[in-house]
């Protein structure tokens, strides 16, 4: 794993996903889940594999187990976004395309280092995602 990746998992971690604690997600990095009334949110970080940035995907599942279309039951404990097909991607501007593409959050970007810590600056817009997170939890 890349020094930029451990620094921006690690401003997640002290600064993000204390967050996600306060609104009762529990579960280690990359995956979180609350479960209220039968009903798991997930959220999961997507790192991009060529390096440099990453995405946060969501999910919801209603229900007491996850069983996969091979017959796998997956316990709500161990429940990942990246296990249901239904999910949403939350990028960092959803009105900005690159290469056709959303745009990630990017740590890897040379803009980035004119002011401050970049890990934290890009943790700002990855917490200003969150009341989009909280919507599309809400949604079932």
């Amino acid at each position: 794993m890349s020094t930029q990746r451990n620094r921006m998992i690690h401003s997640l971690n002290e600064i993000f996903i204390p967050k996600l604690r306060d609104i009762n997600f529990k579960g280690s990095f990359p995956h979180y889940r609350r479960t209220i009334d039968e009903k798991t949110n997930l959220l999961t970080f997507q790192f991009d594999k060529h390096g440099g940035g990453f995405i946060i995907e969501l999910a919801n599942w209603r229900g007491t187990e996850f069983k996969t279309h091979w017959g796998e039951v997956i316990p709500m404990n161990k429940l990942t976004a990246h296990d249901l097909n239904d999910r949403q991607r939350i990028y960092p501007n959803t009105l900005v395309e690159e290469n056709g593409n959303k745009s990630w959050f990017r740590y890897d970007q040379r803009t980035l280092l004119i002011f401050g810590n970049k890990y934290n600056r890009l943790f700002i817009k990855v917490l200003k995602r969150l009341p989009i997170m909280e919507e599309y939890w809400n949604e079932i």
